[in-house]
């Protein structure tokens, strides 16, 4: 980085940037600067084993000419680097096939309220500190009896800064900050291998439990895992552990997509404002939330976001839409769009969660005699047209409501649409990431296993 890019501040190198675009020709144009920096450490067997630091920062940039758009990116922020970048990508603007969707939003559109949003937790973790905890957790793990290794334990500090521009006037930074810990244990038994792992991701490390609890969970976990068996091909009711459940969350997420309904290729692009989950159902997607993993205060393109069901009472409300898919939907924009600012945008939601019902995991096994209790996805197949699911999945089977033992090498499929409207959620909804769930139960899936 040059002295003359040093001297200026990240709103000031944005608002340069910008100008050089204007310049060269361009009609609009958006950027993001960036700044990350992180220190991560591993241990294994009761020593360091490797200690990393990063620091980066990069700008993205986004022309439009006309109904063109070109985006490109780099790490030279010096004046002549900026410069070079801007002139580029006007360039390729000028020569790229015309989008009749694309293009910033009106000024009118954008949130007029704070636009800064600091979600730091601690200021830096030193590699002792972290590597203490990494320590606690793995020793914690190989104190299970039974336990014979530890896979890998690592523990690590984040910090990432974004500052954002566009010609249409919006301005907006957001720093924060996480710490994570995590580690998988490994057991064995009359010749039979099981891994399992616990893994946290936060704002703040007094959210988080203590690294010899995080190490004891990922032990127990691994050892009720020996002895698994496999399960005949029948029909029978399966709980979604928290662990996995927000998976099919995902899934429909995926299939409320707006430009995967603009596309055409989504099997609820025909059910909005209908019953897609039963009575009392509601996802949330909350960007307020203090200290959240996905909290924000305006989306990729500098629209206000607010707290929105997009489940309310087992009905679908909308989209979730960025300015092309509304645009080409025939719908206004809502507050959904990925971060762009440099880049296209996509959509994105910030911290979303299904609200917990009112009886335990352990209630809803009970009611439901026996089943399988998944804990554990191996790639997730989905036809986004017709809904069709297939997952294999490890986890345990149950009877009475009790577990009876651990299986493995099972296939649970079944259609998306009637899974939704079967599905019950428990009582144990923890809010730790940006799309979180309680375990969930669906009764009459298909299991396919020997």
């Amino acid at each position: 980085m040059t002295d003359s890019a040093v001297k200026l501040s990240p709103e000031e190198t944005l608002s340069g940037l910008l100008d050089h675009c204007l310049k060269a020709g361009a009609d609009a144009a958006d950027a993001r600067y960036g700044v990350s920096g992180s220190v991560s450490v591993s241990v294994r067997k009761g020593k360091l084993e490797g200690i990393e630091r990063e620091e980066n920062a990069g700008i993205s940039l986004r022309c439009f000419f006309g109904k063109r758009q070109a985006h490109v990116s780099g790490a030279d922020l010096s004046r002549e680097g900026l410069t070079a970048l801007a002139e580029r990508c006007v360039a390729m603007a000028r020569a790229v096939p015309e989008d009749r969707f694309c293009g910033l939003p009106e000024a009118a559109l954008l949130t007029g309220g704070q636009t800064r949003l600091d979600l730091t937790g601690e200021a830096e973790l030193s590699p002792e500190t972290l590597e203490a905890d990494a320590l606690a957790a793995e020793a914690a793990a190989l104190a299970v009896p039974g336990v014979k290794t530890v896979a890998g334990c690592g523990a690590s500090w984040n910090r990432s800064s974004s500052w954002v521009a566009a010609t249409n006037g919006f301005r907006g930074h957001k720093t924060g900050t996480s710490v994570s810990l995590g580690l998988a244990a490994v057991a064995e038994r009359n010749g039979q291998m099981e891994r399992d792992y616990d893994s946290w991701s936060v704002r703040r490390r007094s959210d988080m439990p203590a690294a010899a609890d995080i190490g004891r969970t990922a032990g127990e976990r691994t050892i009720a895992r020996l002895g698994a068996r496999k399960l005949a091909t029948q029909k029978a009711a399966v709980i979604f552990d928290r662990r996995v459940a927000d998976s099919l969350i995902g899934a429909f997420l995926s299939a409320i997509s707006g430009p995967s309904v603009a596309r055409g290729v989504s099997f609820l692009k025909d059910r909005m404002g209908e019953a897609v989950f039963a009575p009392g159902i509601y996802i949330t997607d909350d960007p307020a939330r203090p200290m959240g993993m996905g909290s924000r205060l305006y989306d990729g393109e500098g629209l206000p976001v607010r707290e929105t069901h997009l489940i309310e009472d087992g009905r679908l409300t909308g989209w979730l839409l960025n300015l092309p898919s509304a645009r080409q939907l025939g719908l206004d924009p809502n507050g959904f769009a990925s971060p762009g600012f440099g880049d296209p945008p996509g959509v994105s939601t910030s911290n979303v969660y299904l609200r917990p019902g009112k009886d335990s995991p352990g209630a809803l096994a009970k009611a439901a005699g026996k089943g399988l209790l998944v804990t554990d996805m191996f790639g997730p197949s989905i036809n986004p047209n017709t809904g069709d699911y297939s997952v294999g999945v490890a986890g345990f089977w149950f009877e009475d409501g009790e577990i009876a033992w651990p299986v493995s090498e099972v296939t649970v499929a079944g259609e998306l649409p009637s899974m939704f409207a079967r599905l019950i959620p428990a009582n144990d909804l923890e809010l730790r990431g940006t799309r979180d769930a309680p375990s969930i139960l669906i009764e009459g899936m298909n299991l396919a296993g020997s």
